[in-house]
Order: C-alpha cells, then structure tokens, then sequence
C-alpha cells in the first residue's frame, strides 16, 4: 500500500509544473511527510497525557494541524469535502499562512535541538513548489493513507524513503551529495562498531544515512533498555548539513527510521574555526562522507591550519580536531588523497599519521558512487597516538558497478572479516609506518600480493593541483620580492 502511495505521489508531482527533479520530487514530499509524522505524534502524546490524567499542550495551534487543514474527516472517518480546501484556496493557506506560521517556530523555540526549531528551520528552508491547488489536494490524499504509528509501518515507510534518496543520489552527477551506498556505510559502522553510550557525529551528513545506518546497528543490540533507549534517542546522533534540501531530507530519514527530534544543525560546519572547539564539543566517533570537489573561499580556509580550498580537506581537519582523544573515524575522501603533492594534501597527511593511528585504508572501485564519477578510499581512524601500521584492502570485484549492478553487503563480507586482524590475502597487506616517505607521507603503495592501489587522476585534479602550486610558488615569489624590495629601500 505504501509503495503505491509514493508512486501516485511522484505521479502528480510530474504533472506539476513547479517541480521538474528528482529533488523537487523529493523535497516536496518531504515536508508533506513531515506534518502528516507531526499530526500522528501530537496525537499519540495527546492519548498518552489523557491516560495519565494529564492535558497535552499542542505544538501547532489547531487552524494549523494535519486534521484541520489537510485532511479533515467527517463522522465517518472519511475525509469531509465541504471542510477541506482545495484549489486556489489550499494553495493560497499554503504559502500566504501555513509556512509563515512554521517558520516563526523558529524565534519561539527555547533551543536548536527541540522539535519546535526543527519546525521552524525546515519551513524557512524550503518553499511550496506545488503550484496547483488541485494537484497539492491530490497528493495530500495520498499521504493521507500513509500511517507512522507503528514500528512495522515506519519501516517500511524508511525504506521506501530512503529509495527515494537513492533516486535522486543516481539522478545528477552530484549522486554522492546524497547518497552513500548503503552497503558501504554498513561496513563503515561495522568496523568502527560504535557502543550504547558514545556519541556519534556527521559534520557534513547530507540525507543522514550514517547516523541512520548508525541508529539501525545500535536498535539492534540485544538486552537494550529503557535507559539505553532514551539515550539512543537524545544523546547520540548529532549531526551539521549546510545545504537545505539535504538537510530536511535528513531530518525526516531520521524521524522515519525512529528518531523523534534529531540533533541535526543547518549550519556550514566549515565556517567554524577549530581552534574554538573545546573538549565539550567533541565526539566519541565520526562517519562521514565529506562532500569533494568543492572549493572554499579564503576566508573559510583562514578557520584551518592547513590552508586549502579542498572541500574534503578541509573537513577531514575538522574531524581530526573534533574527535576525542581515543575516538574512531571512518571517512569517504578522493584516493587522490593518498598521493597529491601540493603542501595540503602532504602537510594533512602528516597531520594524520602522527596524530591518529591510521590502521586502516579500503580502496573502493569506481563506480562505487553512481553518477559522481570519482574513485575513493576510506580511512579508518583512532585519535591520540600515532599510526605505526596500516593495513589496506584493495575491493576489486572482478566486475564493474553501475545503476543495474550496484554495491552490495555481500561485496564487503571479505572486508569485514579480515579488517579486525589485519590478515593478509590476495587483497589486503599491511605497510609499515617507518617504511612511508617522510618528506611526502604518500600513503599510495602496490598490492604486494599482484594487485596495484592504481590512482586513477581525472584532469580536473591535476588542474587543481596545478593551480595550487602555482599559487605556493606565486606567494613564494612575492615573498622574495618583498624581501628584496625591502633590502633595495635599505
């Protein structure tokens, strides 16, 4: 039932003139879900309040709920026309009454990780793209039918969701914005293997899978208890995303996949300098999958030691810096990383290897990320001594991924069993750290075993490379110019 609702959903959406992407698709059946989960909440703690002889106080007033605006029922239970707008009517409450009315959540909330600011940043985010008042009525009937009361429906409602993240991860050449194979992140959590009681953080987490695939492997230890279930709820998943779109996307991955207010902050986590972090602000363990490729103005690079316009760079700093002293990581970067030879990328890899222990590194094929066109590496992490091994594993599948023929668990299996002993095989080694060159820290090395670590460089690397060169030996030179200037002067 629910896959066919989210099929008439898409079905009226393409007749929408104002939505014309996967991304519209997805936005916008996005914050329809969002007050469709919001009505069933209030309602559920409205019946418990009653059960307890207490009075729920609403968040949204009455002219703003679900039941009222959207989908008002008749005594029947069916939904009453000569109560329910519609037309020009529906659309005109929409965006003259109803998204100003949630976005001023946001002045009144008392902090930013409660439900009433979540309310108030995602509806000052984003717009009504549904233009027709008819279509808009269309496709709230059928997230009328959709129910969240129940574990085995969000479930379903998650997966379906999260198909529709994948959708729109494969439909641009930006995919990995949005989407990390599933199958990939699982193996990420599965090394790192995070405990009930540690924190887990995302600084650039996009639609939330990992704190999702994260949330899944913890809900699944047993013996888990009342307590250990509040804290999963309130106290271990945190999270950054700058972009708006990512960012309501994340927030209801996560409330789908069980989360009632996540901690996600709309926020550009690059914009903060690491040298205001302080013990209170780090985490017991990062997953992340950085965006790569984009470029940072110089006054963002100026929050950073190691100055770069690299993106992934950039973020790799931040989480080096914001993980406690013992913490783990796991992180998606370019495998270009392994070798470039620009200052950044040699200074950043120094700053890895003396102060985390590097022990391991995948090598992921190509085509691992559908539709982003880059080849990566995971480092895995632990912060506070530094690394004296690392141990890589080269994943080649003997076959090319695509759309049709994508990652899956059973790519990983191998992986994971050997990564906690460090095994050699055909495609794994290890490499010892005093054997790594200490002028360049190239962490790029064969498989000794037949393979190779091949880097694959796309032109628009070696060009970025290029120009960041060109711009060490521009401020070199005018260094020295300013030096002789100087001297001439005297």
């Amino acid at each position: 039932m629910f896959e066919q609702a989210f099929k008439n959903i898409d079905d009226v959406l393409w007749k929408e003139a104002g939505c014309t992407t996967e991304l519209d698709y997805t936005e916008q059946t996005s914050w329809l879900l969002f007050l469709k989960y919001l009505d069933g909440l209030e309602q559920d703690k409205a019946v418990e309040a009653e059960l307890e002889g207490r009075t729920y106080r609403y968040i949204l007033d009455s002219p703003y709920r679900w039941e009222r605006w959207a989908a008002p029922k008749d005594r029947y239970g069916k939904l009453d026309h000569n109560q329910a707008l519609t037309g020009d009517d529906l659309r005109d409450f929409v965006d003259r009454k109803l998204f100003p009315y949630l976005h001023g959540f946001k002045q009144k909330a008392s902090g930013p990780n409660t439900l009433e600011y979540k309310i108030g940043e995602i509806f000052g985010e984003i717009k009504n793209r549904i233009h027709s008042g008819y279509n808009l009525r269309g496709i709230i009937d059928h997230i009328d039918e959709l129910r969240f009361r129940s574990q085995t429906e969000k479930h379903e409602l998650s997966h379906l969701y999260e198909a529709k993240i994948r959708n729109m991860g494969n439909a641009g050449r930006n995919g990995g914005e949005y989407y990390t194979p599933r199958p990939l992140i699982r193996a990420l959590v599965r090394v790192v293997k995070p405990r009930i009681g540690e924190s887990i953080y995302d600084g650039a987490c996009g639609s939330a899978g990992f704190l999702c695939e994260a949330f899944d492997y913890l809900k699944a230890q047993p013996n888990l208890t009342t307590a250990d279930l509040k804290t999963l709820q309130e106290h271990t998943f945190y999270g950054k995303e700058k972009k708006s779109l990512a960012y309501v996307i994340a927030i209801m991955n996560l409330i789908l996949h069980g989360i009632e207010a996540p901690n996600i902050l709309h926020t550009n986590t690059l914009a903060e300098n690491l040298a205001d972090i302080q013990d209170k602000d780090r985490f017991d363990i990062v997953l992340a999958n950085p965006p790569f490729g984009g470029k940072e103005r110089k006054e963002v690079q100026q929050n950073f030691p190691i100055r770069t316009g690299e993106t992934a760079f950039l973020f790799l700093q931040h989480f080096i810096k914001i993980l406690k002293a013992g913490g783990r990581a796991g992180v998606v970067i370019k495998n270009t990383f392994l070798s470039n030879t620009d200052n950044a990328s040699v200074s950043l890899r120094k700053l890895l290897l003396e102060s985390c222990n590097l022990h391991t590194v995948l090598d992921c094929p190509g085509g691992t990320f559908q539709g982003a066109g880059v080849k990566t590496v995971v480092l895995f992490f632990e912060k506070g001594a530094p690394t004296h091994k690392v141990w890589y594993y080269s994943l080649d599948l003997g076959r090319n991924l695509g759309k049709t023929n994508p990652l899956n668990d059973a790519d990983l299996a191998e992986f994971i069993e050997l990564q906690p002993t460090f095994t050699d095989s055909p495609k794994s080694w290890s490499v010892d750290a005093k054997s790594i060159d200490p002028a360049t820290f190239d962490l790029s090395v064969k498989n000794p075993n037949g393979g190779e670590t091949v880097i694959h460089r796309s032109p628009q690397d070696i060009m970025d490379e290029i120009a960041a060169l060109d711009g060490e030996s521009a401020e070199v030179l005018g260094t020295i110019q300013k030096l002789l200037s100087g001297a001439a002067d005297d």
